[in-house]
């Protein structure tokens, strides 16, 4: 077929990526639109975080605006699912090592947790909840986020409500689910120092502590959100939030502090809240700042730094720059931990960067391995207003996360697990770059600077133990290609209609995949999310 592209890529070199210009990352989740603002050489500025209402109230009408699903025996109601792993390897296509396989490297994976948006904001059925009523549709909260169509696009995959403490319930899923895959922890968004959020940070450190007492929370200060100009009361928040034996701590006994855009404040600053928490507090610290720009600060902060970090990009070009920043952390006797991302789209501030399906998910996991990264960030576990979400979601499963588990288990062991299992995944748009939405949204989403070139198209990434043939529909299209054993990229032109997968063997079907929504080109709504599906698993859990 014109326009077919498949490449057989062996488990061995799952590394060599391609791609076309270099991209800028960010972190931004101002809830007002925001210009984006270049920093430099690895993202974008992000000035704060979305404030939904601390306590939702039920304002505001209507229904999630999301494509047509694709009707078929395999769609199921997505209540309840989410939760547990306990038949991981039997979703993935390949048999997860244990945890101590995976923890004996010393390497850590972490997923950014990000307080506003939890599993459930109000215990409500998902049909009716506050996610549905207020924040994926264009009328909720009183329509103050009619000018760009609704604050998020896709949601946490919904839960039942549930009897009891039910917030404390929902994180512990949440860390089973993380845990699970293969995460060793949560860096915590700590967005404020009272209120709901503040509130949410100690639950999830409850809920790590007895979910897995292994399972660590990193304290990650934003200062991007935080008003305090106190060094002493920040120290006095960390130290309390620190006592709980789920906080990151190294082996000496030294409590990690991750600051979010840690170049906010000066090396003075931070010098002030490290010797707080020790005078006031016994408290030794691990300081470990992250970055709008490492490349302007690493010098002047590494005299009282552990480690450094990056919020990273969201482009699958620039492999060399994951490579070249660990390099410079450890050539300067430092640890550093790398950013990983999926995609990145922002209604709110209406701007997105080109992911290319999962390119930029496998670039950057690709900069973590060969960097040699001490340490590994997705960036994020559940931020839905950027739609940067590792965390099964109501449009992507687990398809992203189950992706991230490959990758995950080659970074900590040091090679690519074996594939024992036919599975497919398919990741796709579901309305076209250009589309102009119908509906009376005013603020439209264009690329950000550095981005790769918008691109409409289907992948089918399928992970093969034996050659097959990989019979792929987009619409009313369908192509078919020998693929190796080993993972082979289809990528395919984006046209209406349903899309789906199959690797075939003769007459014989071994796995088959269908995208849950449809392809259109007349659309309510803009959304530039990538959706994705696996055959790993029935319906969208």
């Amino acid at each position: 077929m014109a326009g077919l592209l498949l490449t057989g890529v062996c488990a061995t070199l799952a590394t060599a990526w391609g791609g076309r210009t270099s991209g800028a990352g960010a972190g931004d989740a101002t809830q007002a639109a925001a210009s984006p603002v270049p920093h430099g050489v690895g993202g974008l500025r992000r000035e704060g975080p979305p404030r939904p209402s601390a306590e939702p109230s039920g304002a505001g009408s209507g229904v999630p605006s999301a494509p047509a699903p694709v009707k078929s025996p395999g769609d199921a109601d997505t209540a309840g699912k989410g939760a547990g792993r306990s038949q991981a390897s039997a979703a993935l296509p390949f048999d997860m090592p244990d945890r101590a396989t995976l923890r004996a490297s010393g390497k850590l994976v972490f997923a950014h947790y990000f307080t506003p948006f939890p599993l459930s904001l109000d215990n409500a059925p998902a049909a009716d909840d506050y996610y549905a009523r207020n924040y994926l549709t264009p009328d909720g909260e009183r329509g103050k986020h009619q000018a760009y169509g609704g604050l998020l696009r896709d949601r946490p995959l919904p839960v039942r409500p549930k009897v009891g403490d039910w917030e404390l319930a929902n994180l512990q899923q949440e860390v089973r689910t993380a845990r699970d895959a293969g995460l060793d922890g949560f860096t915590l968004d700590i967005l404020s120092l009272s209120g709901k959020n503040r509130e949410r940070c100690e639950l999830l450190l409850k809920a790590a502590r007895t979910v897995d007492p292994t399972f660590k929370i990193m304290l990650m200060p934003d200062m991007s959100s935080l008003r305090t100009g106190d060094p002493k009361e920040l120290a006095d928040a960390l130290a309390e939030l620190g006592r709980y034996p789920s906080a990151h701590r190294l082996d000496d006994g030294r409590l990690v502090v991750a600051p979010f855009k840690a170049e906010a404040k000066s090396v003075r600053w931070w010098s002030g809240v490290i010797d707080d928490l020790r005078a006031r507090h016994g408290v030794r610290t691990a300081f470990v700042p992250l970055f709008l720009d490492f490349g302007s600060h690493d010098g002047s902060f590494a005299a009282i730094s552990h480690g450094f970090s990056d919020w990273g990009s969201r482009s699958y070009t620039g492999r060399e720059k994951g490579s070249r920043d660990a390099r410079r952390a450890h050539d300067m006797g430092k640890i550093w931990m790398q950013p990983v991302s999926v995609q990145d789209a922002r209604p709110n501030q209406g701007t997105y960067h080109e992911a290319g399906n999962t390119a930029t998910l496998r670039a950057t996991w690709t900069r973590a391995i060969e960097g040699e990264a001490d340490w590994v960030q997705l960036t994020t576990w559940n931020d839905y207003s950027e739609g940067t979400h590792f965390a099964p979601s109501q449009h992507n499963g687990h398809a992203y996360l189950d992706l991230m588990s490959y990758y995950l288990t080659r970074f900590k062991t040091g090679a690519w697990p074996k594939i024992v299992r036919d599975t497919l995944y398919v990741t796709s748009r579901t309305q076209f770059a250009d589309t102009v939405p119908t509906s009376s949204q005013s603020r439209l989403m264009s690329l950000r600077e550095g981005s790769a070139d918008a691109r409409d198209t289907v992948e089918v990434l399928a992970f093969l133990p034996r050659p097959a043939t990989v019979r792929a529909t987009v619409g009313r299209t369908t192509s078919s290609h020998k693929a190796p054993a080993g993972m082979n990229t289809v990528l395919l032109p984006l046209r209406p209609g349903a899309v789906s997968a199959r690797a075939v063997r003769g007459d014989r079907v071994d796995a088959t995949v269908t995208l849950p929504y449809r392809v259109r080109h007349t659309v309510e709504v803009q959304d530039l999310q990538y959706y994705a599906a696996t055959s790993g698993r029935r319906g969208p859990g």
